[in-house]
């Protein structure tokens, strides 16, 4: 059930920010095997990394575009996610 639960919040990641960005670029990796026992996630919540290539972050900071992959992510950053690590750019960065 576990392993289950953790894709299903992978799927749910991708498909937010697939909505909200329409990347060229997307994938999201779940680290929270590597967490387990750290007192921040001791409720459940799980820590990704997110790797995102998208056209809507030209001209944004990176301030910027991390609130906004926060903003798409919605109520998923207070239920399932603890810890977030974002690299967000452009098709001419990657």
């Amino acid at each position: 059930m576990i392993q289950t639960e953790r894709s299903d919040r992978v799927e749910r990641i991708r498909v937010a920010l697939e909505a909200a960005f329409a990347p060229q670029s997307l994938e999201v990796i779940d680290d929270s095997h590597r967490h387990v026992g750290h007192a921040g996630a001791r409720d459940g919540r799980g820590h990704f990394n997110v790797d995102i290539v998208s056209p809507a972050f030209a001209g944004m900071s990176p301030l910027a575009r991390h609130r906004a992959v926060y903003a798409a992510l919605g109520e998923m950053m207070d239920t399932d996610i603890h810890a977030l690590s974002i690299r967000a750019r452009t098709a001419e960065e990657h």
